[in-house]
């Protein structure tokens, strides 16, 4: 038994000198079973070890102990939560992601750890029974994830069960597995995408409808007339009710991750379900609809073309940037002084308290009893902002509307980042003149009566929010290209940029909108009312400026736009677009408009 004794605490030291040693802190400590550790440093729990021989066991301990190291090691529990999506399954698949990154980080460097992770997963996966859908969906993901990362491969047997789930996830991973292999060095773009990839998976809006049915049976059971015993307890259900629902996001909320699902990704299931109906409905626009939404694209700027043309065009941005080099320098300085201004210390004068103002020392001397003589430090308002900029894609941009657009971008983009200001550059347009593959559809569907819009979404990311202008100034030359420049579907293209930012942490955020007129899209409005568009721009824009904490500005190039924004400037010579981007960015930081929302 002493043997036994002994064996049990040497593995136990073992284990905890190389759980130090692998997360690269001294001051973490390990405990097993029920023990607790009441310390201020990191402390990793572990499963009590059952049996001394049992060699499972022992290799269940020491791949968990090493995967907790690792998390200790490469994963930021900030940068993880700031890019968590909603929803309880999507929560968990994210998990699992983070969990196979910083394993595969580990395992890279440390052939042990990646023998311990990988005999650990081989004995649980095996021992798998799979009962319900969501375990199903959430053992499926994983084992996918590991097989690309690890390139391990299944039992025939696992295999044939997941072959359904392995064929969906190959869809909607397509062409992603490789830049998410590339970014596990980097957790903040790794959960960025792994978190956009969950979440247009749509997999707890699936799952709604199951779980509906188990609440009206569990509410059925509940008022039983011949249960008794839960009649005592129903004071206290009806509390925990009220808690779980102050808990729910607000509708408006749902409808903005919801109708990213519907906008962002391929559909297979097209049913409408009450939920998406109530979210069309809080949305002011339960008329429009897409004929189909299986070509729509959601691209990064790098995607689109190769990188010796992206830094061709570049290039050519960067020549016309040399013509307006004076134009441009003084935006820059002018936007710089006035943010900089803002992050100086600022004062409110002639308090009754506050810090002695010596400022007011001859008024004290001459009136000791004048109490006027205090100040305090303001707050600073504008930090922790958004600012995100979409640009109209269409043809009727071409030239040099585009061009001071983008090189307007891209003055934006380095001189907010001085100011620790966020900027994200968006683009829309579609994927081709006068419908797509959307209209395709349709005509061989013999033309069905008011299909909705018809033609295929093209929305690009030309900088995301956390990516530096460094890294993403060459995307900016991508809206000169040729051919890039097709028709504009306004509205939709403002409820991506809505579901982008409300994803976004930071506190204030302000949404940008370049463009030289109303909606347009010959193939649509061929087949639809001719206000279609426009109706469905006014509802989004009614929706945003009203419900939600998005500041909306838009400029309008040769045409008002006033029409569809409360906020809304028009200007004649594009030359000005720069001037009044400045100014009313910088009036935006001086007094900001705080909106309620119902």
């Amino acid at each position: 038994m002493e043997k036994k004794s002994e064996i049990l605490e040497n593995f136990k030291t073992a284990i905890g000198s190389t759980v130090k040693s692998l997360s690269n802190s001294e001051n973490v400590e390990v405990s097993f079973g029920n023990q607790n550790f009441q310390s201020k440093n990191t402390s990793i729990k572990l499963p009590e070890i059952e049996q001394v021989n049992n060699k499972i066991n022992y290799n269940q301990i020491r791949a968990l102990a090493d995967s907790e190291s690792l998390k200790l090691r490469f994963s930021n529990n900030k940068t993880f939560k700031s890019y968590e999506p909603k929803g309880n399954i999507s929560k968990k698949l994210y998990k699992i992601a983070e969990k196979i990154r910083f394993e595969k980080l580990g395992s890279d460097q440390f052939k042990g750890v990646k023998d311990n992770i990988e005999k650990y997963y081989q004995e649980r996966v095996n021992s798998l029974d799979l009962k319900n859908s969501e375990d199903k969906i959430i053992e499926s993901f994983e084992n996918y994830l590991r097989v690309k990362f690890f390139e391990s491969k299944n039992s025939k047997e696992l295999e044939k069960k997941l072959k359904s789930y392995k064929k969906d996830l190959n869809e909607k991973f397509k062409g992603k597995i490789k830049e998410l292999n590339d970014l596990t060095h980097n957790q903040a773009q790794y959960n960025s995408l792994i978190s956009d990839l969950i979440a247009n998976m749509g997999l707890d809006e699936n799952l709604e409808e199951e779980e509906k049915n188990e609440e009206d049976k569990k509410d059925e059971k509940e008022k039983d007339p011949k249960n008794q015993e839960q009649k005592a307890k129903e004071k206290e259900q009806k509390q925990e009710e009220m808690s779980i629902d102050s808990g729910v996001p607000d509708l408006e909320n749902q409808a903005s991750e919801s109708d990213q699902d519907l906008k962002e990704i391929e559909i297979e299931d097209k049913s409408k379900s009450d939920f998406r109906k109530n979210i069309k409905n809080s949305l002011g626009d339960l008329k429009y609809k897409a004929y189909t939404e299986e070509f729509d694209e959601i691209i990064k700027a790098e995607d689109l073309e190769s990188e010796e043309e992206l830094n061709r065009l570049r290039k050519n941005l960067d020549q016309q940037l040399l013509q307006l080099k004076n134009f441009i320098s003084k935006l820059a300085n002018k936007l710089q002084r006035k943010l900089l201004a803002k992050q100086n210390r600022s004062w409110n004068f002639d308090l009754e308290e506050g810090l002695l103002d010596t400022a007011k020392l001859p008024r004290i001397i001459m009136d000791p009893f004048n109490s006027l003589s205090f100040k305090k430090e303001k707050d600073i308002e504008f930090k922790d902002t958004l600012v995100t900029i979409l640009i109209d894609n269409s043809g009727s941009m071409r030239g040099k509307p585009i061009s001071v657009a983008a090189i307007c971008a891209d003055i934006l983009a380095r001189t907010l980042e001085r100011c620790s200001v966020k900027v994200e550059i968006l683009g829309f347009t579609t994927k081709h003149w006068k419908g797509g593959s959307s209209r395709e559809k349709w005509m061989k569907n013999d033309k069905p009566n008011l299909p909705g819009r018809l033609n295929d979404l093209r929305h690009i990311i030309y900088k995301s929010a956390d990516m530096p202008w460094r890294q993403g100034k060459n995307n900016m030359g991508l809206m000169l290209k040729e051919g890039l420049l097709k028709e504009n579907i306004d509205g939709e293209a403002l409820k991506w940029a809505h579901n982008k930012m409300s994803k976004r942490k930071e506190e204030r955020k302000i949404l940008m909108v370049i463009s030289d007129g109303a909606p347009v899209d010959d193939s649509t409005l061929s087949t639809n009312s001719s206000d279609y568009l426009e109706a469905n721009l006014k509802n989004v824009v009614k929706w945003i400026e009203n419900k939600t904490n998005i500041e909306l500005l838009a400029i309008g190039i040769g045409h008002d736009v006033t029409r569809y924004y409360n906020q809304a400037i028009k200007i004649t010579d594009v030359q000005d677009l720069g001037d009044v981007m400045i100014n009313q960015l910088t009036d935006l930081f001086v007094e900001k408009n705080k909106k309620t929302l119902h």
